[in-house]
């Protein structure tokens, strides 16, 4: 079985996160093919396009949100994703235990009695006027008949579990402030989510790790269970196994991945790019040590965005009044620090449509 060093590693997975080439994928291809994007910080998907597509145009994905091709909701690790609407149709039922065992799990007191089934139905009738409520406002809608736990656990259990629901436009459209608005998917979508599979078969597990593998591989099952969340997956690794290969890393785990997926030379030179916040190339893994060291592991959880530099995690960098500024986590070489400010430049242009092109590129830390 051959074995994949560290920068093996880091180059499959920049060429499968579109971020070793910019591609010429539509938009749609694009999110369908990284398996959705965290998209909490409404904003930070159209960076994360931006630094994996060729003239990446910010309404072709407000297009597509308003055209209900595209929606925001709970579903990987019960964080908000961009996902298509055909990926949240097939996979929401798969999810579902994960969802309300994660809820239940944060709000383990607050939820004690509560029937979840009296508590989905409550929330289903609340809605059934059609009219799309914030969290709040659903949550209090019900509240009076379990008062002792609380409007957030009431709201958290039914809009990223008990309910599938999608956040409304013009939450995360272009440069758009706005609220949460949820509305059932059944309602946004023309149709409910798929039936969960029969006892016995997981064909949606099997065809989430062909899809993990084509955005990630190779990968070890504990970075596929990071990446989705769901705990019940092995049975649906061991049923595709035969359509796989294997290697191993430095460290002796298993990857695995698709026969044909791209595994690009080692030497392969990786331009700079810049990450949005919670971007699924550094968080997708369990194993983040092919995109960011040890040392600064930590940042991928707190909302930093991340520049990379021969493909690794060698920067944060903020925006501010149509600047972009960098501050290095190492030491950059001067050809470093100008292909850096280079691409600072052009996202600095892109995010403020023309209006600036100003980047600072910080000190090295001592």
């Amino acid at each position: 079985m051959s074995v994949l060093d560290a920068r093996s590693l880091n180059r499959a997975a920049l060429a499968r996160q579109l971020l070793l080439d910019r591609a010429d994928h539509p938009v749609l291809g694009a999110v369908a093919h990284l398996g959705g994007m965290q998209a909490q910080e409404p904003q930070e998907p159209f960076v994360g396009l931006w630094s994996r597509l060729r003239d990446f145009a910010p309404r072709a994905l407000d297009d597509l949100l308003t055209g209900r091709r595209v929606v925001r909701t709970h579903l990987m690790r019960r964080t908000v994703h961009l996902v298509t609407a055909e990926d949240v149709l097939a996979w929401r039922s798969r999810h579902d235990a994960m969802l309300r065992g994660r809820v239940l799990g944060t709000y383990r007191r607050e939820l004690a009695g509560v029937d979840l089934d009296e508590l989905a139905a409550a929330g289903r009738a609340v809605l059934a006027d059609g009219e799309p409520r914030s969290m709040g406002d659903l949550a209090r809608a019900v509240a009076a008949r379990w008062p002792d736990a609380g409007p957030r656990p009431l709201g958290e259990l039914l809009v990223a579990a008990l309910i599938p629901t999608v956040q409304l436009p013009p939450r995360g459209l272009w440069r758009t402030r706005a609220g949460v608005r949820n509305a059932p998917v059944a309602d946004w979508l023309g149709r409910d989510v798929d039936p969960p599979a029969p006892p016995g078969t997981d064909p949606v597990g099997e065809e989430l790790v062909r899809r993990y593998l084509a955005a990630f591989g190779p990968a070890a099952s504990a970075d596929l269970r990071a990446w989705c969340g769901l705990a019940g997956l092995p049975a649906a690794v061991a049923a595709v196994r035969g359509e796989l290969v294997s290697f191993r890393d430095e460290r002796g785990r298993e990857l695995l991945d698709l026969p044909g997926a791209p595994r690009p030379d080692p030497g392969t030179p990786a331009p700079v790019r810049f990450l949005p916040a919670f971007d699924n190339a550094v968080l997708g893994y369990q194993d983040r040590g092919r995109i960011i060291g040890d040392p600064h592991r930590g940042l991928s959880v707190t909302g930093a965005r991340f520049v990379l530099v021969d493909g690794r995690v060698s920067a944060t960098w903020t925006v501010k009044d149509g600047t972009v500024t960098v501050a290095p986590l190492r030491r950059l070489t001067r050809p470093e620090r100008a292909e850096v400010a280079a691409e600072g430049q052009a996202l600095a242009s892109f995010l403020s449509e023309g209006g600036s092109d100003r980047v600072t590129v910080g000190a090295a830390p001592p």
